[in-house]
């Protein structure tokens, strides 16, 4: 018994002093995190307490203020020859507006329906066929740093450098929206807010899962997977995203899996030439798959695994892009109340666009770009049953009508053959503002000079289209137009 207990012990012993010297073995690890704040990589020059109109180190000229006010209307309309000097002073300040009854809204969509048509004659619709109207000009971003990635290996291509220094950066779009409006100033700038309120609210969920076999800090060999939830995001009693709340993660659509490696906390995959996420959007119609081409993600996670930040990013098709920003609801709704050009956009993005470039014109088709991350923890885990991405039914009208305009766009831009509006979709503020100024004294005149892509009947509905006329290619409308290189004041 005592030798048999003596082998026993010294046997412990010596499996615990071989632990001692034996160094620890890897175990596997997991970590999810889900995001919080996502959009544009845009960085913002300005001084806190400053608007976003005001110059800065990124906008030497303030954002755009397009449609801003009467002059900025007045500057807008006089573009078009065609347009008299009494159609410009009705417009911009309808008369008897003070007798309607909602002469806010009035002045709304009688401004929306004169910038929705700016083309070189009467009757083109210019959010659609954004080609077929001079270019109102886009102020472009000044300074040389930007958030992103150097996506083509080459440092002396892009005209950015990170904040750390690395040269190199292609963020394009940055170059050519940064000074838009709406998305210049992440504290206050109008659809940049949205977005994220948006998505806090329930309309998408975006979540990262990391994992490997070594060490949640430094790891060689770790894996990154992003995708879309269906879980929708926790608030706490402050309103702000809840950590270690348990979220679903959907594999068959607007999803990801990356190989990484992470040094001290700092996470950075592998390029792949599609990387599949959930877009940003504030509206169901515009939301779907990002699908960065030739994309990349980095992430830096807190010492203490409690945060982390970074960027996903790659070259983007640059209509798409177009669409989804002028569309949301329409390209007129959107223009007057953030005081953004859709067709100001359209000249910035075909001006900057890097990637992808079209193997018989030449042209590039996308964008350099990235979103910006912001995420707590979470527990990000398999479904136990299949799960798929969230379609509302009462939302499939409204998806439908941003498809079919969307459509018509991308022909219009493609084929320079002007495109009619698709009737029923609310573009071209039709019939929006025919039923608002109903009690405008002077309707007669808005409703006989005013282009319209469709007429209404005596009792408001909405009559047939005639037949379309032969399609009409664009004239010449080769002078590009830009306020970008002027130096700081």
């Amino acid at each position: 018994m005592f030798l048999r207990s003596f082998f026993l012990g010294s046997a412990v012993a010596a499996a615990f002093v071989a632990a001692l010297v034996q160094p620890a073995a890897a175990a596997p690890w997991t970590r999810g995190f889900v995001v919080r704040e996502y959009g544009f990589a845009f960085r913002y020059g300005g001084r806190e307490g400053r608007p976003e109109t005001a110059p800065a180190a990124d906008c030497a000229r303030g954002s755009a203020v397009h449609f801003d006010n009467e002059n900025e209307m007045r500057k807008a309309l006089s573009r078009q020859k065609w347009r008299s000097k009494q159609e410009i002073d009705y417009i911009v300040a309808p008369p008897g507006i003070e007798q309607a009854r909602l002469p806010t809204y009035v002045r709304f969509y009688v401004w929306g329906r004169a910038v929705s048509y700016r083309g070189w004659r009467k009757g083109i619709e210019t959010y659609i066929n954004p080609f077929a109207a001079d270019d109102p000009g886009q102020p472009q971003v000044v300074s040389k740093i930007s958030d992103g990635f150097d996506l083509d290996g080459d440092q002396k291509t892009g005209g950015f450098s990170s904040p750390d220094g690395v040269r190199g950066v292609d963020n394009a779009l940055y170059r050519a929206w940064g000074c838009d409006a709406p998305f210049r100033n992440p504290a206050s700038g109008t659809l940049d807010l949205r977005e994220n309120t948006q998505m806090q609210e329930g309309l998408y969920t975006v979540v990262i899962r990391l994992s490997g076999n070594q060490n949640p800090m430094n790891d060689n060999d770790a894996t990154v997977e992003i995708g879309y939830s269906p879980d929708k995001i926790v608030r706490d009693a402050r309103a702000n995203v809840a950590s270690d709340y348990s979220y679903r993660i959907v594999k068959s659509e607007q999803y990801t899996k990356l190989k990484a490696k992470i040094k001290n906390g700092v996470v950075e995959t592998e390029q792949v030439d599609r990387l599949h996420v959930p877009r940003i959007g504030w509206f169901p119609d515009q939301m779907g798959d990002a699908d960065f081409h030739k994309g990349r993600l980095g992430l830096k996670i807190d010492s203490d695994g409690r945060a982390a930040s970074g960027f996903v990013g790659g070259y983007r098709n640059w209509l798409d892009l177009l669409s989804e920003n002028t569309f949301a609801q329409t390209g007129a709704e959107q223009g007057i109340r953030d005081h953004e050009d859709a067709v100001a956009l359209y000249y910035a993005l075909k001006r900057n666009a890097d990637g992808l470039p079209d193997p018989k014109t030449g042209r590039n088709t996308a964008i350099s770009m990235a979103y910006r991350i912001k995420a707590v923890p979470a527990h990000v885990v398999d479904p136990a049953m299949p799960a798929q991405v969230r379609r509302l039914k009462e939302d499939e009208a409204r998806v439908k009508g941003f498809e079919m305009v969307k459509a018509a766009m991308i022909k219009a831009v493609t084929t320079k053959i002007v495109q009619p509006v698709p009737l029923g979709t609310g573009e071209g503020q039709f019939p929006a503002m025919e039923n608002t100024i109903a009690d405008l004294p002077s309707k007669e005149f808005f409703l006989k000079n005013l282009d319209a892509p469709g007429r209404l009947d005596e009792k408001g509905n909405v009559l047939p289209l005639a037949p379309a006329p032969t399609p009409e290619r664009q004239v010449n409308n080769t002078t590009a137009t830009t306020i970008a290189s002027q130096s700081a004041p």
